[in-house]
């Protein structure tokens, strides 16, 4: 049966030799598996709780569920091709389901270290010096994406009412408050500017020749001055938004205010960030309860 169907994928399906070669070896590793059962079932035969019985194996056995889902569409196609010759009655993988992918939690900078570099001293009194100190403070103190921060003009900076105007994806608009620290560093920013730069500033955010700053030139001032204070694999402008959100929700925030802060348009997007605080929560019942 199976070279059967591994002919019917090379010539009447047009699979690549590579693609047939690797389905072959997982429906081998199913039938070996099949052999090694008690009652013996032939392919034919397998039912869906066998197929469920594999698929445990191969988790407890260290797969990832990336390679079990991969070797099951393997088993649903050759099922298919059963079913469509006569072979089976019946689909054993009609009703199989197989184990859903973990999520990566965000990567995030502790508050700590967040305060170690902008407390620090990290950054020069010069205009760059002074500029990269800000984007630093504007994305983790208001959890705006990149985008967002580029595209940012000197009218979306209101320094009476302490906000920015903020146009997100799909140009959907939103206000996000800051404090002091902020604040000040706005204005320190905006008074070495006028200063170092000639003429009229294309955007709030700028080189030292008025342009616009562009993507690749903040993740290079966000990565290099992440790199003095944390060792991340990843250090991108979006780690210090997910940072805002898992600072905000770790000192009490309720999660329908930060969705609304980030702009995300459904609150279970936001929700993926408590789970970051309760891992948090866990490490630091581990590390402080004495028999934890």
């Amino acid at each position: 049966m199976i070279e059967s169907f591994l002919r019917y994928l090379r010539y009447e399906r047009n699979y690549s030799e590579r693609t047939i070669v690797s389905y072959g070896i997982d429906l081998r590793e199913f039938e070996e598996y099949l052999k090694g059962l008690e009652s013996g079932f032939d392919l034919q035969y397998a039912d869906s709780d066998v197929v469920r019985g594999w698929m445990v194996e191969l988790m407890e056995n260290g797969r990832t569920e990336t390679t079990v889902n991969r070797k099951l569409s393997v088993l649903r196609t050759f099922y298919k091709f059963l079913l469509k010759k006569s072979i089976i009655s019946k689909d054993p993988m009609s009703v199989v389901n197989g184990p859903k992918r973990k999520k990566p939690l965000p990567v995030f900078v502790r508050e700590d270290d967040m305060d170690r570099l902008l407390d620090g001293d990290f950054f020069t009194d010069d205009f760059e010096g002074v500029r990269n100190r800000l984007i630093l403070v504007m994305f983790y103190e208001t959890g705006i994406r990149l985008s967002e921060l580029i595209s940012l003009k000197d009218s979306d900076v209101d320094l009476i009412n302490d906000t920015l105007k903020v146009t997100g994806k799909r140009n959907k608009q939103r206000f996000v408050p800051f404090g002091n620290e902020l604040k000040s560093a706005i204005l320190a920013y905006l008074e070495i500017r006028k200063i170092a730069v000639d003429g009229n500033c294309e955007a709030f955010f700028v080189r030292n020749d008025g342009r616009r700053l562009y993507q690749m030139l903040v993740y290079k001032v966000v990565k290099q001055n992440l790199s003095r204070v944390v060792a991340l694999k990843k250090k991108s402008p979006h780690v210090l938004r997910h940072s805002f959100a898992t600072a905000m929700l770790n000192n009490d925030a309720e999660l329908e205010s930060v969705k609304e802060l980030l702009g995300h348009e459904s609150v279970t997007t936001t929700e993926i960030y408590t789970h970051t605080t309760f891992e948090e929560l866990k490490k630091v019942y581990k590390h402080a309860h004495p028999r934890a």
